[in-house]
């Protein structure tokens, strides 16, 4: 299940090379990933590549308690040149 387009100026740059990236859950396999994205955007999905990322490690302040945010996955999508994503397309 895709969550949300991760918008950096690394995923922005590799965008102009049709490689998407978005944050999935982390059950979503390759597959889960290709099938949703050309049902969703109507696109040719030539590669998934996937990355567990993560949580960041943050200390409260009132205790110096450690918390940690959750783990999450990365999927790269790269799509067939002659097609593109909008992921900014008004409704």
């Amino acid at each position: 299940m895709l969550l949300k387009a991760v918008i950096t100026e690394k995923t922005m740059r590799e965008a102009k090379d049709k490689r998407y990236t978005f944050a999935v859950t982390l059950a979503s396999t390759k597959p889960e990933i290709k099938r949703l994205v050309e049902n969703m955007f109507g696109v040719n999905v030539i590669k998934v590549q996937t990355l567990v990322m993560p949580g960041k490690s943050r200390r409260s302040r009132r205790m110096g308690a450690e918390t940690r945010a959750n783990d999450w996955k990365k999927a790269v999508v790269q799509i067939n040149s002659k097609q593109s994503i909008d992921l900014w397309k008004k409704d």
